[in-house]
């Protein structure tokens, strides 16, 4: 039996106990708090409100994360200022407290700085990865501690189950393949996953969308929030200049050989795997290969360049057994919209504490990018995951195995 066919049964979110409310604690819903975690958008809101009508004392949160002058007539970006709005009148109907917390300045600091120089590296960062983990799931899930709650709730589309062997909680994908967000989950630690619930992980979007229309919810049509919320005209490279000009200086477009093929307006207007927008004519079709921010290059090349089979995790987060000494039997996600793909995942490091982990994938895959996160399962549950590092054809195998050494 293979890792992959050892996964848990998302059968609860809580305890096996028939004494264990719908969340998994030993005692009624009415003397149990939540606090809900509230975005202004449709799946918070719900959750809110099924928790609501199940008799729970329940705390509405609605986190002001940036300056949303410029988004508050915006709607689907998360946190403008449409969305704090729409959290506080979602709380009015539902009889509910609800409080607006001013989080900028850590926002500022813990994840739009390093979205930006993530860029001025060369990197394709994912910003909601490093909200979830330095923002929402650090300081609220602590300002929900101090309210004295119980759980933290999310409208996350991802399960959680406890292991009945170990009674440890384990986060599985959420049951619709199609809405499943466990991959911008993996930095979540073990402490936080057991303190917190995702009362939709077993819910399919319209049937969500049914509950907001029953409660009576203002959200019930709201459309999904798609942009970065910092970004909420979705001009990303506009916003990484402003921060980080030295991002957005003129460069060149080389091949592998060095040869200039054109130039270009900023390293962070591409991103690895790139084909269309180059701004270059070619012969064949031309890819990014890697980005080179030092001196401000794009290389670019055919696709079979792109291919890659030996992957660099850093900033290893580990939510499963210690992986065995040779390798564990895995699959993994590159990027969050391409399907998870077989690996075998090696600790790289020296020690139990090491947080670099190496992948061999199990066929060559393309535009594998860092700054992007591999997140790992065994068949549906997530075992943990790391930032991309760097990645490889099998021909500097060697090499990258040595990267710790």
């Amino acid at each position: 039996m293979t890792a992959a066919d050892r996964t848990a049964a998302p059968a609860s979110q809580g305890l096996n106990s028939q004494e264990c409310n719908s969340l998994g604690f030993a005692k009624a819903p009415a003397q149990t708090r939540v606090v809900v975690a509230m975005s202004g958008g449709v799946d918070s809101s719900v959750v809110a409100g099924l928790l609501k009508r199940e008799g729970y004392d329940v705390i509405g949160i609605t986190l002001q994360l940036y300056d949303h002058g410029a988004a508050i007539a915006k709607k689907g970006a998360c946190c403008a200022g449409q969305d704090i709005h729409d959290a506080r009148q979602v709380a009015e109907r539902l009889g509910i407290p609800h409080y607006v917390l001013d989080y900028e300045s850590r926002f500022r600091q813990a994840v739009i700085d390093e979205f930006a120089e993530s860029y001025v590296n060369g990197e394709t960062p994912i910003p909601c990865i490093r909200c979830n983990q330095r923002v929402k799931f650090r300081d609220l899930l602590e300002t929900a501690r101090d309210l004295a709650a119980d759980c933290l709730a999310t409208g996350h589309y991802v399960q959680r189950s406890v292991d009945p062997a170990t009674g440890r909680a384990q986060l599985l994908r959420g049951a619709d393949p199609r809405r499943d967000q466990s991959y911008f989950l993996y930095t979540t630690t073990q402490d936080q996953l057991d303190y917190l619930r995702f009362p939709l992980g077993a819910m399919e979007k319209p049937a969500v969308r049914q509950l907001a229309e029953e409660f009576g919810l203002i959200v019930a049509d709201k459309p999904d929030s798609q942009d970065i919320c910092f970004v909420p005209n979705g001009d990303y490279a506009s916003v990484v200049a402003k921060l980080r000009p030295e991002a957005a200086e003129p460069g060149e477009i080389v091949d592998l050989q060095g040869t200039v093929l054109g130039r270009h307006d900023g390293v962070i207007h591409f991103t690895v795997g790139q084909r269309k927008g180059l701004g270059i004519a070619a012969s064949e079709p031309l890819y990014v290969l890697r980005l080179d921010a030092a001196a401000r290059r794009v290389v670019v090349g055919p696709k079979q360049a792109l291919a890659r089979r030996d992957v660099l995790l850093r900033e290893l987060n580990w939510l499963a057994e210690p992986i065995p000494a040779d390798g564990l039997e895995v699959s993994v996600k590159l990027r969050s919209a391409q399907p998870a793909v077989a690996a075998r995942l090696f600790a790289a490091g020296e020690g139990p504490e090491s947080h670099l982990a190496r992948l061999e994938l199990s066929h060559a895959e393309f535009g594998v990018a860092p700054g992007q996160a591999g997140v790992v399962y065994a068949g549906e549950r997530l075992l943990g995951g790391g930032w991309i590092a760097r990645a490889e054809g099998r021909a500097d195998a060697a090499r990258t195995a040595g990267l710790a050494a």
